[in-house]
């Protein structure tokens, strides 16, 4: 055999024996995982709780950066065009399901992704200032009928769950309101608070510190029954708009050339942490509901939160620049 031929043989074995090896030597660095929004909120609080555990179970070294910015796109497309290796990955919420559809222009596709796990997911609250006489979702729309600028939601961002759940609720409930988009849920509970706003939608975990207290006022929860963190909080069904239902969700991806063998390893691991008590206890008292489902019940479940979207904001005429 020529030279030539000998090194082009031993690429091609290279390139064969490449997933198995780098399987058994991953991970030999930490794994960095990015979350779409600030430090402090849901995304970023489950993302640590999960990656923690994993972290004490398996050996395994996480390093959750925060990279908010451009309605999640930043996080999304720094994933996408990062090296399939498995030392970058995404814990996304429905905003990469979401964008494609709500933004003009959007550099990735959800092809770009390999979807490894899904975590769980979690209702919103919508909630308002408790010197407003605004008690529940038809207090809310007569407070803004005919008067569009008067009611000022506040939102943790464009394209944020927070932002398309109002947007969903607005069109089944006949709500009028100005939509004001914040930086992440603590720059919208901040003008909450400093009452430079009227209402907000965040999710539970985030909400129910402020309702315990009685700093606002919960106006109902998002998802299809009652959370048990929040028994008390009816669902939008329960008040009348019926079909409604809307959550947030917690998913694990990576590049979409990322290794089979390491994709397998990475949801092995996450569906052992999953299954752990305390973790389980954990989100729970988070106001997570677990799902835990591996790679293809994972794809399966974005594209079909992608389809549902798109819809959802073909029929608002949401659209953002």
């Amino acid at each position: 055999m020529t030279p030539i031929k000998t090194l082009a043989a031993l690429a091609v074995l290279a390139g064969a024996m490449a997933p198995g090896a780098h399987a058994d030597t991953y991970p030999s660095r930490p794994i960095r995982t990015l979350v779409a929004f600030p430090a402090g909120g849901s995304a970023d609080i489950v993302a640590r709780l999960v990656t923690q555990k994993v972290g004490e179970m398996s050996g395994f070294s996480f390093v959750v950066e925060n990279r908010p910015g451009a309605g999640g796109n930043l996080a999304f497309d720094a994933t996408a065009s990062a090296a399939p290796d498995g030392y970058t990955l995404l814990f996304s919420t429905p905003g990469i399901a979401i964008n494609p559809s709500l933004y003009r222009k959007v550099e990735y596709k959800l092809s770009d992704f390999k979807p490894i796990m899904l975590v769980g997911e979690a209702p919103l609250v919508l909630m308002t200032r408790p010197d407003l006489p605004i008690h529940d979702i038809n207090d809310l729309a007569a407070a803004g009928k005919g008067k569009p600028d008067a009611v000022r939601f506040a939102s943790s961002g464009n394209g944020s769950s927070s932002h398309l759940a109002m947007e969903v609720l607005k069109s089944m409930a006949g709500l009028q309101y100005l939509h004001v988009p914040y930086k992440g849920g603590g720059a919208a509970m901040a003008d909450m608070l400093g009452k430079r706003v009227d209402v907000t939608m965040l999710p539970i975990s985030e909400s129910m510190p402020y309702i315990r207290d009685n700093r606002l006022r919960a106006l109902g929860q998002t998802g299809a029954k009652r959370s048990p963190i929040a028994p008390d909080i009816p669902t939008f069904a329960e008040e009348g708009v019926k079909g409604y239902s809307v959550t947030t969700w917690y998913m694990l991806l990576g590049p979409a050339k990322l290794p089979d063998a390491v994709v397998d390893t990475l949801a092995r691991k996450f569906d052992e942490a999953l299954k752990s008590p305390d973790l389980q206890q954990k989100l729970r008292n988070a106001g997570v509901s677990i799902i835990n489902e591996g790679p293809a019940q994972t794809k399966v479940f974005l594209d079909q939160q992608a389809a549902s979207w798109s819809k959802a904001i073909a029929a608002s005429g949401t659209r953002i620049d």
